[in-house]
């Protein structure tokens, strides 16, 4: 599956005069990293891609690599969110990668 990793500033109270307690935003800057990974549970081996934004090009290129890095004759159910890029017709699905869909509201 893929995971966001970054970081949002949040609020925080700042040095100031005796009775004032002014608000300033702390660490305003973040980016966000897309993992999308794949592990075998039987061998260890696993593939993943690394990008900056999240939707169908992307796990379309994830596809691609996975099929490169699967031997032949080896099967891959992948167990996948409902998000909209993970359902849409427009996904090139590698013929030995079978997709199974997480139940609605269902959390990992």
């Amino acid at each position: 599956d893929e995971a966001r990793f970054g970081q949002q500033g949040t609020i925080t109270r700042v040095w100031a005069r005796t009775g004032s307690r002014p608000r300033a935003v702390r660490q305003t800057k973040y980016a966000c990293l897309y993992v999308l990974g794949a592990a075998c549970p039987a061998t260890g081996r696993t593939a993943g891609l690394l990008a900056p934004s999240l939707n169908t090009g992307v796990v379309n290129a994830f596809f691609e690599q996975l099929a490169r890095e699967i031997d032949p004759g080896v099967h891959v159910v992948m167990f996948w969110d409902r998000a909209a890029y993970h359902t849409t017709g427009k996904l090139h699905v590698p013929s030995n990668v079978t997709l199974v869909a997480l139940p609605p509201r269902s959390r990992s």
